[in-house]
């Protein structure tokens, strides 16, 4: 294996993508194929998750700043102590993959014996919630579009991942508290997760398989292509996994995907792209606009300025990035058509792992220019701004003000 093979391949799984320059199923042996999972695993849960639980359990202390930044990362806004919050992104994490693993081996233990039904089971299962895309089928679940439990077991680990785990613990408290009949205080957080993505997910269920239908979907049965739209417009939101042939959608359908993966999972959760709260939060300031009104809000709380301008921001950077990374491969890259590109740049960005086939085909430069896409994705733009920004302004003082016209 080459260099740049190896730095791709370790990049793609420890940014959670899933892009592949090598097919994972044939082309690692077992111990490669552990340590990608090994890579994802960490990637998924973050550095700083792993490397504030060796702290702990090696008794060492924790700095006021490595505290503040877990908790803006994960559980911002809560008084939760960063010991008992790593324990609870563990616990929640451990209890998700276990039982993914448990329910596919239960249906594959006839098709994959002993240990390799359990090592694909534990793999995708972990794969799944850190919506990282690596399969262990070449094909990746192609030849699964119309088994109902394993598009089932793995949409519930791809969404469980995306929520974030602020999300999850509060929803975990939520069906006691119905039965008990106790309301339950949910953050605008959690309110807006949930919103943006059941919006996101039936909206574009509908749209694929109505477009869809008679197109890529033809000749299926009516319970593959209702399992198939699903599972295709769930995996955009930065798991990359793929029961049907990308290559044989629409170019509507192709674009539908493109801003799915754009936008991506939500804040601390596994998944990448700008965010589903980037996205509310720049709906409700252009619904505050459009009705006349100063200020933004959603569930009858005021977004703060500060927070519409970190998403304005963070949306700037980001199609940045993008325009950046497909210009530097139409100028490297010969052969590949417009909507290929385009699609492997967005795919990279959110940390998706979807492809149009061309990844392989890439030129050294090309994989290069995707490695950093893909890392620059993963700990985002905005961090990326911030780490090469100056932490104090040199003056404090304003120009004369002076307007220009726009639009």
């Amino acid at each position: 294996m080459s260099l740049v093979d190896a730095l791709f391949t370790s990049t793609s799984a420890i940014c959670v993508t899933g892009l592949v320059v090598q097919d994972t199923a044939t082309y690692f042996t077992p111990m490669g194929q552990t340590i990608i999972m090994i890579l994802f695993q960490l990637g998924g849960l973050g550095i700083m998750t792993f490397s504030t639980l060796i702290l702990l359990v090696a008794g060492r202390k924790i700095s006021i700043q490595d505290r503040i930044i877990i908790q803006h990362g994960y559980h911002h806004g809560s008084a939760m102590n960063v010991k008992s919050l790593i324990k609870t992104i563990f616990l929640y994490t451990i209890c998700i993959e276990s039982a993914g693993t448990l329910f596919l081996f239960l249906h594959w233990y006839k098709r994959f014996p002993g240990l390799k039904g359990v090592f694909h089971s534990l793999f995708h299962a972990i794969s799944a919630f850190c919506n990282a895309g690596f399969s262990l089928f070449s094909t990746s679940f192609v030849s699964f579009r119309g088994d109902i439990w394993v598009n089932v077991t793995i949409i519930l680990l791809i969404v469980f991942g995306g929520l974030g785990f602020l999300v999850l613990s509060e929803g975990i408290h939520f069906f006691p508290n119905m039965l008990h009949r106790r309301k339950l205080k949910t953050s605008l957080h959690s309110k807006m997760v949930w919103v943006v993505t059941l919006f996101l997910v039936v909206v574009s269920f509908v749209f694929f398989l109505l477009i869809e239908w008679n197109n890529s979907l033809e000749g299926f049965s009516i319970k593959e292509k209702i399992l198939s739209s699903l599972f295709q417009v769930i995996t955009p939101r930065t798991a990359g996994f793929n029961t049907l042939d990308l290559n044989t959608l629409g170019f509507s359908t192709i674009f539908l995907l493109i801003l799915l993966m754009f936008i991506g999972a939500s804040p601390g959760s596994t998944g990448g792209g700008i965010k589903t709260n980037t996205f509310g939060v720049i709906f409700a300031f252009m619904k505050s606009k459009i009705a006349g009104r100063d200020s933004a809000s959603l569930f009858y709380r005021t977004l703060p300025l500060e927070l519409i301008m970190r998403a304005f921001t963070l949306v700037t950077l980001s199609i940045g990035l993008i325009f950046l990374s497909s210009y530097a491969l139409f100028l490297t890259q010969s052969g590949m058509t417009m909507k290929e590109v385009v699609f492997e740049v967005f795919s990279a960005f959110g940390t998706v792992g979807l492809s149009l086939g061309i990844t392989s085909k890439l030129t050294t430069v090309g994989k290069v220019v995707i490695i950093i896409t893909m890392f620059i994705g993963r700990i985002g733009p905005l961090t990326l701004l911030y780490a090469f920004s100056r932490e104090k302004a040199l003056g404090k003082y304003e120009y004369v003000e002076e307007t220009v016209m726009i639009g």
